[in-house]
């Protein structure tokens, strides 16, 4: 008569290894978070929104080309150039510092015009994926004296910023 507990013993390490293995894939369903895991729906900290226009006429414009450069607390960070542009977006501090300086060139070598933008900062929990969102109260921006070329004059626009959809500052070429 032939020996059945090997057989035995076998298909219950089969019935366990079948078991392990639904709870691994039930767990890995449960384990995917939901829509808090990520930050895409404009939840996050929201960069300054900055247009532009002629001196002379205060319209609006599109600029040929822009690049701006900002100092983040270590040193100047170039964010680049855009071409055709009527508005651009730009990230300000979120550290505990109460100014952001931000530097705008119309040529990629040409000379720079530095522009301290001032505020304070509120900050609120949003949830597990963003966490902690900034929002900027009290804009206050000044334009350095010693470096009006090219922008030559600024206007305030919204002095706060909790979205990205209003201009916050305008400068004037």
């Amino acid at each position: 008569m032939p020996d059945l507990s090997g057989k035995v013993k076998q298909n219950v390490q089969m019935k366990y290894f079948k078991f392990l293995i639904a709870i691994s894939f039930i767990s890995l369903l449960f384990s995917c978070g939901g829509d808090n895991d990520i930050c895409e729906s404009g939840e996050g900290t929201p960069r300054m929104r900055v247009s532009f226009k002629t001196q002379a006429t205060d319209k609006e414009r599109t600029l040929d080309s822009l690049y701006v450069a900002v100092d983040y607390g270590s040193g100047k960070v170039q964010l680049g150039g855009q071409a055709k542009i009527t508005s651009r977006v730009i990230p300000l501090r979120v550290d505990n510092s109460t100014y952001t300086d931000v530097y705008f060139r119309i040529t990629n070598k040409g000379s720079e015009s530095k522009v301290r933008i001032n505020y304070t900062t509120k900050s609120a929990y949003v949830s597990p994926g963003c966490g902690i969102k900034l929002t900027y109260e009290n804009l206050n921006s000044v334009l350095d004296p010693n470096t009006t070329t090219p922008v030559k004059e600024i206007q305030a626009g919204q002095n706060f910023i909790e979205n990205e959809d209003k201009t916050n500052l305008f400068l004037l070429f």
